[in-house]
């Protein structure tokens, strides 16, 4: 016995010592209660507890996944019954030692966030060794003889030993190894645990667990009884579980953020947390904000502002030439017919189809009257490089926004789109 608890004592250390680097090797100890459930104990117990002893348990886990985990653990406790009526003063102690590998269900991971509470069930295979031993004397070796009366004495009851037997107390000392007259039995066996329990965490990578276990048995022996079905018995346990090793992953683990605060898609020298005005061309030089300048303040930037001295107040096209009265009102009336042939035919019914055949009558004002500049705020969308944006550039940069792969909001792939249609 002592050999066999000596190298499940091994095996558990070795394996936590080898396994620290894993993220999900953890370290249970528990202590608890042990109730045998078995032929001796079922007869005028008065109390259901009494018998109850303690029991210890030692394991090593390790996580599968986000449900699954497998462990080894070894165990050490005492079990013992008392039956207390008159057809049967029968009891026993058996100190117990065993281990086994066991399966378990963590319900824990299931969700976007771990749980600080949850549930968790366990079923494995185990070896159980048992020596049962009876308190059937007294400290001075005087047999316990029951009488029918409830007392205890020390000579056999009769009429005649009445007035001169001694009444005894019985002093819960198992000191005698039990055996069975008919057959030399096996004082080892298999088990088979069941369990479930909950699980607190509480923070320093620890959580508490409170769990309870049913352990069936593959021998009938281990109270020294064989009658009927095989012995068992529940433990209700309590114990901490502690992680070792490196912490899981989680869903930012790869990404370096570091990079990304110091990232500068365009390169104009002012980090993209701060640029304002992302996409702006090489070699174009900006303020704080990462903006060009705009000297006459007609919100068009000086590098792309073909008339720089705008007086204040005046309205400008795209590229920063003021608008008089008569260019405003047919531009308005382009613009009206622009926006009926949108809602008609993008906004009705939004297709790649429509944006092509779009493209197509811009390519032809483009080839009579040139290609109209792309504002800065839109020159990201031009993946091409080729100074117009297209309809398969459109919807990339639509993708682009429902991937979080693009600077773009609603309102700029908007006025992007505008745009697409004012080429």
């Amino acid at each position: 016995m002592r050999k066999l608890s000596t190298k499940l004592s091994l095996l558990v250390i070795c394996l936590a010592v080898i396994n620290t680097s894993q993220a999900q090797l953890s370290v249970t100890g528990q202590v608890g209660g042990l109730k045998f459930l078995g032929d001796v104990g079922k007869k005028g117990n008065a109390n259901f507890f009494s018998d109850m002893r303690l029991g210890y348990n030692l394991g090593v886990e390790y996580r599968i996944g986000k449900v699954l985990g497998i462990g080894l653990d070894g165990m050490y406790g005492k079990l013992a019954g008392t039956d207390n009526d008159k057809t049967s003063h029968a009891n026993f102690q058996s100190q117990i030692m065993g281990g086994g590998i066991n399966l378990f269900a963590f319900f824990d991971r299931l969700g976007e966030k771990e749980k600080d509470v949850s549930i968790y069930a366990q079923a494995g295979f185990g070896y159980l060794m048992f020596d049962p031993y009876g308190d059937l004397r007294n400290g001075n070796g005087t047999v316990y003889n029951y009488w029918s009366d409830g007392s205890i004495r020390n000579l056999s009851e009769s009429a005649a030993n009445d007035p001169i037997s001694s009444t005894l107390k019985r002093d819960y000392t198992y000191e005698t190894k039990l055996k069975d007259s008919l057959a030399n039995y096996a004082r080892n066996t298999f088990y088979i645990p069941l369990g479930i329990g909950a699980k607190f965490n509480i923070g320093f990578r620890t959580s508490l667990r409170i769990g309870a276990t049913y352990n069936l048995c593959m021998s009938d022996y281990i109270d020294n009884v064989k009658s009927g079905g095989n012995d068992s018995w529940v433990a209700a346990n309590v114990g901490l579980n502690v992680h070792f090793g490196k912490r899981p992953k989680d869903a930012y683990s790869n990404v370096d953020f570091k990079s990304v605060d110091n990232s500068d898609i365009d390169g104009d020298g002012v980090k993209d947390l701060n640029d304002k005005c992302l996409g702006t061309p090489k070699g174009v030089k900006v303020d704080g904000n990462g903006c060009p300048d705009d000297k006459d303040g007609d919100g068009i930037y000086d590098y792309m502002d073909k008339e720089l001295a705008t007086k204040k107040g005046s309205v400008v096209d795209a590229n920063g030439v003021t608008i008089d009265q008569d260019a405003m009102a047919r531009r308005q009336l382009e613009w009206d017919s622009l926006s009926t042939e949108r809602s008609e035919g993008f906004n009705n019914a939004p297709s790649l189809t429509y944006l092509k055949t779009v493209e197509a009558k811009a390519k032809e004002n483009i080839a009579k009257a040139g290609a109209v500049k792309i504002p800065a705020d839109f020159q990201a969308a031009d993946y091409n490089k080729d100074g117009y944006i297209s309809a398969a550039e459109i919807t990339q940069t639509i993708d682009g926004f429902f991937e979080g792969e693009s600077s773009f909001t609603v309102e700029k792939i908007n006025k992007l789109i505008d745009f697409f249609f004012e080429q």
